[in-house]
C-alpha cells in the first residue's frame, strides 16, 4: 500500500462516504484521485479489488459534489477495470456483486479487511475466491459507475440514485410536518412540479405520482403562496397529453398509497430506472403489489392526473380566490335579523369540529361588522378574531385580507384617552369570555356568569382596539410575500 495501511485507507474512505454531502472538500478529492490512480495504474492486477471497492465506498461523494477532474479520473479507472476483467473465464455459478445492495455498501471496508487476511473467519459470507474473481471485481466496478452516473451501466442490482434517496428523505420529513433544517417548503414543492415538466418519458409517471403526493400538502393550507399551487397545476396540465390513451387491456391497476410520505416515496422510486428495477424486484420477491406496467399504465396515469388537477383547481380557488359568504346569513342570523349568538359562540371554541367553519365565519363576521349596531359590532369583532385563531393550519389569503381590512379600520379609528367605564375589559381568551359574551349579547336568554363585564366594557372603543391589534399581530405576516408580489404586479400594469 506504499506505506499506507489498508486500515488507514479504509478509515479515510469511510469518512468520505459518511460526509459525502458536505461542501467541496479538497482532502476528499485527493482520496478519490489517489484511489483512482492506483486502480488505473493496474486495472487488472491482483490488488484491483482493493481500489475498486474503495472507489465504490467513495462513489456517493463522486456523484455529489467533487472537485474538477475527480469524476473523470474515477470513471476512467473503473471502466478500465470493467473492460479488463469482465470477460475473464471463471468457474463460479454466481458472484457477490450480483446480490449487493446499497445497504451493503456500509460494510465494504470490513469486507476488505477480511479479504486481505486469508486466515480470517468468514462465517457465512461468500467464499474469498468468489470475491476476488475477476468478473466479480468488474461487477463491483460497474456498481460504482452506476452510483456515480445512475443508469450508465447494466447487469448490476438496481438501486436508487443518490439524489433520489435524498429527495425521499426531504419529502418524508416535509410531509410528516417536520421539514429538514434549511428546507424552503415552497421551493421544494415547486421543484417537484418542475421535475414533472422536464421529465423524460420513462420517468414522467413517477414524477406525476410525486406531484400527487405533495399536492395534498400544498392544498391543505400549509402552503401560503398561490404560485406554488399554480406551478403544480401547470405541470400536471402539461403532462396530461403525454398519458393520453383511449383504453388499456388491464382489468385493474394499482392501489396507490394514501399517506403523503409513502406516496412520495413510491413516486420518487418510479422516477428512475434503478428505482423501477427495485420496485419489480421487491414485488417479485414479496409476491405483493401491482405489476409495474399496471402502475405506470397511461390510462391509470390519466386518472391520477385528472384527480390531482381537479383538486388543485378547487383548492386554489378556495385558498386564494374570492369567497362568497352571503349564504351564511341563514346560518348565523335569526329571522328577526339578530345574531344566532349561541351558534356563533359555540363555533369559536378550539375544537377540530369547528375548523371547517372557522374561515367562513371569520370573513362573514368581518364583512358584517361595519353595518352592525354597537352591541353586534363587539360580538362580530371578537368572532372575526377568534375564528382566525382556531383556523387550521391558518386562514387562507382572502380570509386574511378581509379580516385584516376590518381589524385595521378598527385599530385606526379615533379612541378616547381613557375608558368611560370603571371595570376591566373582557378577557380575550375564549374559555374566559364565552359565557360573558352570551350574556352580553342576549341577557334575557343567558344568565350572567360569576364575573361579567359591563356592557360599556364590551362596547368600549379602547377594548375594540385591543382586540383589533391582537388580531392584526397574528395575521399580518402570513401572506407578506404574496401581497408584495401582487402589489408589484399591479404597479407594473399601471405603469405599462
Amino acid at each position: 500500500m506504499n506505506g499506507t495501511s489498508l486500515d488507514e485507507l479504509s478509515q479515510s474512505w469511510d469518512e468520505v462516504r459518511e460526509n459525502y454531502q458536505d461542501y467541496y472538500n479538497d482532502e476528499y478529492d485527493r482520496a478519490v484521485l489517489d484511489c483512482a490512480a492506483r486502480l488505473a495504474a493496474d486495472p487488472a492486477g491482483e490488488p484491483a479489488y482493493v481500489w475498486t471497492l474503495g472507489l465504490l465506498v467513495m462513489a456517493p461523494y463522486v456523484n455529489w459534489l467533487p472537485g474538477e477532474g475527480v469524476t473523470t479520473a474515477a470513471v476512467a479507472a473503473l471502466e478500465a477495470t470493467d473492460g479488463a476483467l469482465r470477460d475473464r473465464p471463471c468457474g463460479h455459478a454466481s458472484h457477490p456483486y450480483q446480490v449487493h445492495d446499497d445497504e451493503d455498501d456500509l460494510y465494504l471496508t470490513e469486507q476488505l479487511a477480511l479479504l486481505a487476511d486469508e486466515s480470517a473467519d468468514r462465517e457465512e459470507d461468500r467464499p474469498r475466491d468468489e470475491w476476488l474473481c475477476p468478473p466479480n471485481v468488474a461487477g463491483f466496478a460497474r456498481i460504482a459507475l452506476d452510483v456515480i452516473d445512475p443508469g450508465s451501466v447494466t447487469d448490476v442490482p438496481p438501486r436508487l440514485p443518490m439524489e433520489a434517496q435524498d429527495t425521499i428523505d426531504t419529502l418524508s420529513a416535509l410531509l410528516h410536518g417536520y421539514p429538514r433544517p434549511g428546507t424552503d417548503i415552497d421551493d421544494e414543492i415547486s421543484s417537484q412540479a418542475s421535475n414533472l415538466s422536464s421529465a423524460d418519458p420513462a420517468d414522467r409517471a413517477g414524477h406525476l405520482l410525486v406531484v400527487r403526493a405533495v399536492t395534498w400538502y400544498a392544498v391543505s393550507g400549509m402552503v401560503r403562496t398561490k404560485s406554488v399551487l399554480e406551478d403544480l397545476a401547470e405541470a400536471v396540465e402539461k403532462a396530461l397529453p403525454h398519458f393520453a390513451a383511449p383504453s388499456c387491456a388491464h382489468e385493474w391497476h394499482a392501489t396507490l398509497p394514501d399517506s403523503g410520505p409513502d406516496a412520495a416515496e413510491l413516486g420518487v422510486r418510479l422516477s428512475s430506472a434503478g428505482g423501477r428495477g427495485m420496485y419489480e424486484r421487491d414485488r417479485t420477491e414479496s409476491g405483493r403489489g401491482a405489476p409495474l406496467e399496471h402502475v405506470l399504465c397511461p390510462v391509470f396515469m390519466t386518472e391520477v392526473a385528472d384527480k390531482t388537477l381537479t383538486l388543485l383547481r378547487e383548492r386554489r380557488e378556495a385558498l386564494f380566490g374570492d369567497r362568497d359568504t352571503s349564504h351564511l346569513d341563514a346560518e348565523y342570523l335569526r329571522a328577526d335579523g339578530r345574531l344566532e349568538i349561541e351558534r356563533i359562540v359555540e363555533r369559536l371554541a378550539h375544537h377540530s369540529s369547528n375548523e371547517e367553519y372557522a374561515d367562513d365565519l371569520a370573513l362573514w363576521a368581518a364583512r358584517r361588522h361595519e353595518r352592525a349596531d354597537e352591541r353586534e359590532r363587539a360580538v362580530l369583532l371578537l368572532a372575526a378574531h377568534q375564528a382566525t385563531v382556531i383556523s387550521y393550519p391558518s386562514p387562507p389569503l382572502p380570509v386574511v385580507r378581509g379580516v385584516l381590512a376590518t381589524l385595521r379600520a378598527v385599530a385606526a379609528a379615533p379612541r378616547p384617552e381613557r375608558c368611560a367605564h370603571e371595570d376591566e375589559h373582557p378577557p380575550l381568551r375564549y374559555e374566559e369570555f364565552r359565557d360573558a359574551l352570551l350574556h352580553f349579547y342576549a341577557p334575557e336568554e343567558f344568565p350572567p356568569p360569576e364575573e361579567s363585564p359591563s356592557p360599556e366594557a364590551w362596547t368600549c372603543p379602547r377594548f375594540a382596539v385591543a382586540v383589533a391589534e391582537e388580531g392584526i399581530s397574528g395575521l399580518e405576516d402570513l401572506y407578506e410575500d404574496e401581497d408584495e408580489d401582487e402589489d408589484e404586479d399591479g404597479e407594473e400594469a399601471e405603469s405599462g
